[in-house]
């Protein structure tokens, strides 16, 4: 795939280097697997919907 297309499945890595967790202002994991953002340090992960990370926190999945 050339590297300026991006399938829906996918986030773009310069958005995900300057995106943080909005509760902790700490690092994000992407898991593309489950299309979510992880914060480790606030235990949520944030839904990426149609490419678009969706990044509040009542929106978030508590990490078990």
């Amino acid at each position: 795939m050339p590297q300026n297309e991006h399938s829906e499945s996918s986030v773009d890595r310069k958005l995900l280097e300057i995106l943080v967790c909005p509760l902790t202002k700490g690092p994000l994991e992407f898991d593309a697997a489950r299309q979510e953002l992880i914060s480790r340090s606030a235990k949520l992960a944030y839904p990426i919907r149609d490419g678009i990370p969706i990044m509040l926190p009542e929106e978030a999945r508590p990490l078990d």
